[in-house]
């Protein structure tokens, strides 16, 4: 089972679950399988990439459950949305616990309100608490961070995202559902150090992504998880992410697929492109990540953050996001095999 401690993985028969799983156990660490659907968690502990592994039923709403199966491990990962409905619970566990939280949710409103609810208790408590630490949040974070350098502030921020598509798992859908319910069906932006909700529609623009893509149509302020995570730490009075056309409307489709494995570890043949920019005074500071499958990569994201808390390589304690929490650059050149990285 490997030398390095348990890591619970709540969600774990999830799309994503799966991917941390799997690069739990690259990474020698003893994943305790989780979540809600005993049936699913047994067909995932008898199958052949899970041999072996503890699984223990548990549920948001059952608090005892999570503390069993928590018991014992060194850390957890939440991948089980919709996070509206179980960060809070499993942070809860976990503080009970006494062990580090890291979650991979995508749900803007999920993110602020784990920072509201949690920032307090757990630097009281010494606690270490990593919410969005995936591709959207986590990555754009760490882009924005290095990016930044010696800057101690910026006057706006943008993170593009060029997808050559983007097929969403059923978690994705069911956590996009829950966020436009709770925001009304209106959108999102960061302006002038706040958020706004707004009833109109999203810009169409042309962004400079770089070679080979070139510029190309994107819908602009198509608002991530990252407008919750960079300003929380960095001055920063506007940031925007922006994602290119194709892919915006494939996620919005109610007909497109579901992501199809290609190769032996799951992963789907999409690529993407991630173009972070910084601007101050008319100076311009770039970090530009090239990568496939944005579930796939979540994973190594997440473990290497959990790798990071557990061998006290840290930045903070309470809550706080990956480029606050890590040495941006670092953690960056520590994924040199999944994501390709360039600092301009």
């Amino acid at each position: 089972m490997g030398s390095k401690p348990a890591v619970a993985v709540f969600g774990a028969y999830g799309h994503t679950g799966r991917f941390v799983v799997a690069h739990l156990r690259e990474r020698g660490f003893a994943p305790v399988l989780s979540g809600r659907d005993a049936g699913k968690l047994e067909a995932l502990a008898a199958s052949a990439s899970a041999s072996g592994l503890d699984a223990r039923p548990a549920s948001a709403g059952a608090p005892d459950s999570l503390d069993r199966a928590l018991a014992g491990t060194a850390a957890v990962i939440n991948c089980a949305g919709p996070f509206a409905t179980t960060a809070a619970p499993v942070i809860e566990a976990a503080l009970r616990a006494g062990i580090p939280y890291v979650d991979v949710t995508g749900e803007i409103e999920s993110g602020v309100d784990t920072f509201a609810d949690f920032t307090g208790r757990a630097r009281a408590a010494g606690a270490v608490i990593v919410p969005a630490m995936a591709f959207y949040g986590g990555l754009g974070d760490l882009l924005v961070t290095a990016a930044m350098g010696d800057w101690t502030a910026a006057d706006e921020a943008h993170i593009a995202y060029a997808l050559s598509n983007w097929h969403p798992t059923t978690g994705t859908r069911a956590t996009s559902k829950v966020s436009r319910l709770r925001r009304g069906g209106r959108r999102i932006r960061y302006a002038d150090g706040q958020l706004e909700y707004r009833d109109d529609a999203s810009p169409t623009l042309q962004w400079p992504f770089p070679d080979p893509i070139g510029p190309r149509a994107v819908i602009g302020e198509f608002t991530t998880v990252d407008v919750v995570t960079v300003p929380s730490h960095l001055s920063i009075s506007d940031v925007h992410t922006h994602m290119t056309v194709e892919a915006a409307r494939e996620v919005l489709a109610p007909d497109t697929p579901t992501p199809a494995a290609t190769d032996a570890y799951g992963r789907s043949a999409q690529t993407f492109l991630v173009d972070a920019v910084v601007r101050r005074s008319g100076t311009e500071r770039r970090a530009v990540a090239r990568g496939r499958d944005i579930y796939a990569v979540t994973a190594p994201l997440a473990v290497e953050a959990v790798h990071r808390i557990l061998t006290r390589r840290t930045r903070a304690t309470g809550v706080a996001s990956a480029g606050k929490m890590f040495d941006a650059p670092d953690f960056l050149r520590a994924l040199s095999q999944h994501i390709s990285v360039e600092l301009h």
